[in-house]
């Protein structure tokens, strides 16, 4: 029986093949060390390789592609229902051999090294933001412990960076609060450079300028969504892109009757946390109105909740980047009909 379909369970030294035939029956289940892995794919002849779309699985797909397989990502929540009992790296590896062959299965495309390289920028740049925050709010509340205060929002630590000195902070607080202020400059002025640099990128990507022009989408989120989504045609709709950001309501319905919860906030958590900004920043400087038209808007703040509009915002966007993405158009305002 010849080999014509692999599920490959990946990991960081030992790895599992199940090889099938054409009808899915099992030919063979080998383990592999990590040397080992390309020797044994070079002996085989061209064959579907499914794995499942985890750390280091976009570079053994590229690897196996120059080898002349066929390989196909899946999110591993997808591959899960197919672990028949015990979890084992054999079992997981059936699995995947199963799953990949389904005709109804999503699959995740395979990035370039350059791909991954920008997506590496944007999440340099989220785990910066994060340490910025942690650094800001530390600051806060320990100058709070001696009647500092300022208000709210990052923008205004430096106010409080300035009362460091202040008389009524003890000698010894001021050289510990010191090297908070030092670490929060390094880190700020690091923000600014990646910043800089994702924008001038954004200035030579047609994809990300055309996403730019929806209001309330900067270049890093242009970019961002131009770098995780290089085929949009993954997606059969904006719906469906949406619904991968996790902008959708997760669906509990039986019986004919249908109950719609919170927004799942599956998918990309990053770019979801962009466009939720953008929304709202659409929303409160009034640019909402080039981007739905003004009822649309106004009628859901009459409605719903802010963040609940805001959502609403952020999944129409997302709807439209496909739309742009796809069609390889720019956004156009909404013509306004006078009776």
């Amino acid at each position: 029986m010849q080999i014509s379909i692999i599920g490959l369970d990946i990991a960081k030294q030992v790895f599992q093949v199940h090889a099938a035939d054409a009808e899915g029956r099992r030919v063979a289940q080998v383990r592999l060390r990590r040397a080992q892995v390309l020797d044994y794919f070079r002996d085989l002849p061209p064959c579907l390789v499914g794995m499942e779309a985890c750390a280091t699985a976009h570079h053994w797909a590229r690897e196996l592609i120059a080898l002349g397989h066929e390989v196909k990502l899946m999110p591993p929540a997808y591959v899960k229902p197919y672990v028949k009992r015990n979890k084992t790296d054999a079992a997981d590896a059936e699995a995947i051999a199963e799953a990949v062959t389904r005709p109804t299965m999503r699959f995740v495309a395979v990035k370039s090294a350059e791909q991954q390289s920008m997506l590496m920028l944007h999440r340099v740049r989220e785990l910066l933001v994060r340490q910025r925050t942690m650094l800001a709010t530390a600051l806060r509340a320990h100058l709070a412990e001696f009647g500092i205060i300022a208000p709210q929002g990052i923008h205004r630590v430096e106010k409080l960076a300035a009362e460091v000195r202040n008389p009524a902070v003890p000698s010894l607080a001021q050289e510990v609060l010191s090297l908070l202020v030092d670490e929060l400059a390094s880190v700020w002025r690091r923000l600014d450079a990646i910043d800089k640099r994702l924008v001038a990128l954004h200035r030579t990507d047609q994809v990300s300028r055309r996403l730019a022009s929806i209001p309330g989408v900067g270049p890093i989120t242009a970019k961002a969504i131009a770098s995780t989504v290089p085929d949009p045609s993954m997606f059969r709709s904006g719906r469906e892109f949406a619904a991968w950001l996790g902008l959708t309501p997760k669906s509990h319905s039986s019986g004919g009757k249908d109950k719609l919860g919170r927004i799942s906030k599956r998918g990309d958590r990053y770019i979801r946390h962009l466009l939720y900004v953008g929304a709202g920043n659409a929303i409160r400087f009034s640019r909402a109105r080039a981007a739905t038209g003004e009822a649309w808007i106004q009628g859901l703040q009459e409605r719903r909740p802010p963040k609940v509009v805001i959502i609403a915002l952020a999944n129409k966007m997302a709807r439209i980047a496909w739309a742009l993405m796809t069609r390889g158009e720019s956004f156009r305002s909404p013509v306004t009909v006078t009776a």
